[in-house]
């Protein structure tokens, strides 16, 4: 929020289980600084103003000069008016005094009222929003500058009791299956605990795969006080405080977030579905080392398809392709796609094939595509093998070991050629466009690249066995 003075105006307590650890202790400087944050003092003008607009109260004051304004305001801390400009009639202006002086901040309205990048309902929630946020960045801006020099996200000392039991519990779900995540009974102790603590448990856990992932933070408006779970700091403010990530359900400051590490541990309460999903965040959220979804529909495909002709060339019923994948999405690694409900193996086919096509990223990431038509590029064959398994190198863990691991199955498909007549250069055709896509969304490109990407899955398949 831009001012002509040149200023700017822009957690709740961790849940806990009372007889196994005590919440840390959270910094409360800025907590108390916002309790003393001048309060908002509306000056009212005492006549009907013509020409009022509508999404505006007695606050405003129509055409007056700053002088006026200021006057007015009577030197208040905290009062404040809205006038239209006199030099650029319907532009309006919020006068506010704070530290002694009076602000002007251009203001603006779309359905709701900003001066910059948060948005309020009403005029009084922006003010008070924005004395909050003046007053603690004139009291604090050191202290605040200094918040991420030594974050309890990096030593979690307060979590180090939990983490022997929290991962004894999280361990007694091997023998059902792979997961490891936190279990969706809604009693657990493990669900009362703070996603910080969450991930101090997970990342002892020898279950775990240790996918690197990035958070996923969103702005987020906290209700009721929230303290940062990097700094330990107060997340101040009335709306927009913080970011969250919409993974894991870290809670963080938003110059915080930008020191977070990439060691998000995303919660299965949180991720709604299985396609469309980002493939790391699945195969984490389900600590598995690929999407169970790849799993399930390969082995099933192996089970009893492996000489169907034209396996992954033919297409299954459109219907029964979308009905496997929201089974899928509803039920998990319990969804039933055996032969007695789906009979048609090229329904399975199908279902894998769109998994793959619905990823936000692709198996083979959006940052590496270019590197990998290049090498396709490459006459000589041995150099271009080489560069191939160079780019391979270069694709994010859990996009490389779901790779590996349809190439192996898709070799296994080509050595039953004589019965389902599918070999490399076929199911390089299938998959090329499927498990590949140029970042810009091109039809030009995708036309020109689609025998590059042809050959590139091929060339993985026919060398399955030297490349991974």
């Amino acid at each position: 929020m831009a001012a002509s003075s040149n200023s700017s105006l822009s957690g709740s307590s961790v849940s806990s289980d009372a007889e196994e650890y005590q919440p840390p202790i959270w910094k409360s400087y800025l907590y108390q600084l916002q309790q003393e944050a001048p309060r908002p003092k509306r000056i009212i003008c005492p006549g009907e103003v013509e020409n009022r607009p509508k999404y505006y109260g007695r606050e405003f004051h129509g055409i007056i000069s700053r002088e006026q304004a200021d006057e007015l305001l009577g030197g208040v801390e905290g009062a404040y008016l809205l006038r239209e400009s006199q030099r650029q009639p319907g532009c309006y202006t919020l006068a506010l005094r704070f530290g002694n002086q009076t602000l002007n901040y251009r203001l603006f309205y779309d359905g709701k009222h900003f001066v910059g990048e948060k948005r309020f309902e009403s005029i009084h929630d922006l003010v008070t929003d924005g004395l909050i946020t003046l007053y603690i960045e004139t009291k604090a801006s050191e202290y605040i500058s200094k918040m991420t020099t030594n974050p309890i996200y990096e030593h979690i000392g307060y979590a180090t009791l939990l983490r022997e039991k929290v991962s004894r519990r999280l361990s007694k779900s091997k023998n059902e299956s792979r997961k490891a995540n936190v279990p969706n009974e809604e009693h657990t102790a493990v669900e009362k605990i703070s996603s910080l603590v969450r991930r101090a448990a997970l990342t002892h856990n020898d279950n775990h795969f240790n996918y690197e992932k990035t958070h996923n933070f969103k702005v987020h408006t906290f209700r009721g006080p929230h303290w940062c779970e990097y700094c330990a700091n107060f997340m101040w403010g009335l709306i927009a405080q913080g970011v969250r990530c919409s993974d894991c359900g870290l809670n963080v400051h938003k110059q915080c977030s930008k020191h977070v590490p990439n060691d998000c541990q995303p919660d299965l309460k949180r991720i709604k579905k299985v396609y469309c999903c980002d493939l790391t965040t699945l195969v984490k959220a389900h600590n598995t080392q690929r999407p169970m979804v790849v799993d399930i529909c390969i082995r099933e495909i192996e089970a009893r398809g492996l000489k169907s002709e034209g396996l992954y060339r033919v297409s299954g019923f459109t219907e029964h392709i979308e009905d496997v994948k929201m089974a899928f999405d509803r039920d998990g690694e319990k969804a039933d796609i055996s032969a007695s409900i789906y009979p048609d193996i090229n329904i399975i086919t199908g279902a894998l094939k769109l998994y793959f096509r619905d990823l936000p990223i692709p198996i083979i990431t959006y940052d590496t595509y270019s590197k990998f038509i290049e090498a396709a590029k490459i006459s000589n064959a041995d150099e271009r093998l080489e560069a191939v398994h160079e780019v391979l190198m270069l694709l994010p863990p859990a996009h490389y070991e779901t790779l590996r691991y349809l190439m192996i199955h898709l070799k296994k498909v080509t050595l039953n050629e004589k019965d389902n007549f599918m070999n490399a250069e076929n199911l390089g055709i299938v998959f090329g466009p499927t498990l590949m896509r140029p970042p810009e969304d091109s039809t030009l490109t995708t036309l020109h690249d689609m025998r590059y990407q042809k050959l590139i899955v091929q060339i993985l398949i026919e060398n399955e066995d030297v490349l991974f």
